[in-house]
């Protein structure tokens, strides 16, 4: 298995892209990576971490361009073909990496890598798979994206893809799907909500996915479902409150616990519960969301993300790579139209 990364892609590259990838590297010693840059930035950062030489298994494919969050996303793995992500995409492409990682631009790297690695035969759109904390583990999100028109079609597929992606991925077994709502009742919501309920509960009774509704923000953070989609105006602000209402508990919680001696015994005593909260609520334990309907594996990592999120992230990527989900989802792809006959044809 060989991952390549995305050395200049991020707030933080190149040295969180360079040092994830060594801690990936001794995490996950049977894959290989490739650290995807400006050669002399990548080694001037190894040799600040003490490594004179390559370590065994990494290596470096030399880009001399970076695609800037202010390039158009549209064109810039275009205007700039010898760019980290650009380089990056064409290696996926061309079987000369089994996955990609970037931190860069979400625009940039969802349009190259639309045009350039493909979506899957018969898909209208790819979508971003970023999961949130629920009461019961972990649930993910699919919506059109935050600036782009969202159609009944577009929400079934991503429906499809999530449970894809619960299933093969995550290691859920029947995965739930939501619809994102102000309502559970079946007539709750516009037009849009109205049909793609109907569309969800009719391949709920062929048995292709397993919907179970409506469900408002406070429910899905509470596990009723493993699989939310949603217009990505709605789902950009419910993640957005989530990550909110994580840092707002942490912050109060810490204020709490220092506020006397008392307290400090107290957060003394229950570290080792109060670091798992923080895991929970950390960006940086996910690592990035894979590029779903995409034919091969590409996974966005958010752009602050440190070392250990560029090692999770090429963990995410192996464990796409590892799946088999293309191959389902293209398998599968009649099941995602809505103007499908009875027999699925």
């Amino acid at each position: 298995m060989k991952i390549a990364i995305d050395a200049m892609g991020g707030d933080f590259a190149p040295s969180a892209p360079v040092e994830g990838a060594l801690l990936a590297r001794e995490r996950y010693p049977d894959v290989e990576l490739v650290l995807v840059g400006r050669e002399e930035d990548i080694r001037s950062v190894l040799r600040e971490a003490g490594k004179s030489d390559l370590p065994a298994g990494v290596s470096i494919r030399n880009a001399t361009e970076v695609v800037e969050i202010a390039d158009e996303s549209a064109t810039a793995f275009k205007k700039k073909p010898d760019s980290s992500l650009t380089v990056g995409l064409n290696m996926v492409r061309d079987g000369e990496a089994d996955g990609f990682v970037s931190a860069g631009s979400t625009g940039a790297l969802l349009a190259g890598a639309t045009l350039l690695v493909k979506r899957i035969r018969g898909l209208r759109r790819a979508a971003l798979a970023p999961t949130f904390p629920t009461a019961t583990g972990k649930a993910v999100l699919l919506d059109c994206g935050a600036n782009a028109e969202c159609t009944v079609e577009y929400l079934l597929q991503f429906a499809y893809l999530g449970s894809y992606y619960c299933s093969k991925v995550l290691g859920v077994e029947k995965p739930r799907v939501g619809l994102l709502n102000i309502g559970a009742e079946e007539e709750k919501g516009d037009a849009l909500r109205r049909e793609t309920y109907q569309r969800l509960a009719e391949a709920n009774g062929r048995g292709d996915i397993r919907f179970v509704g409506n469900v408002e923000a406070k429910e899905a953070m509470m596990g009723v479902c493993d699989v939310i989609v949603a217009d990505g105006f709605s789902g950009n602000v419910m993640l957005k409150t989530i990550e909110g209402a994580g840092k707002m508990l942490g912050g109060l919680l810490k204020a709490m616990l220092l506020k006397n001696a008392g307290t400090k015994l107290a957060a003394l005593l229950l570290r080792g519960g109060l670091r798992d909260f923080k895991k929970v609520f950390d960006p940086n334990e996910v690592g990035g969301t894979a590029l779903l309907g995409i034919s091969k594996p590409v996974i966005k990592a958010h752009g602050s993300s440190n070392a250990l999120a560029f090692c999770n992230a090429v963990r995410q990527a192996v464990e796409v790579a590892r799946s088999g989900i293309a191959d389902d989802i293209a398998r599968d792809i009649d099941k995602m139209r809505i103007d499908r006959t009875e027999d699925g044809k």
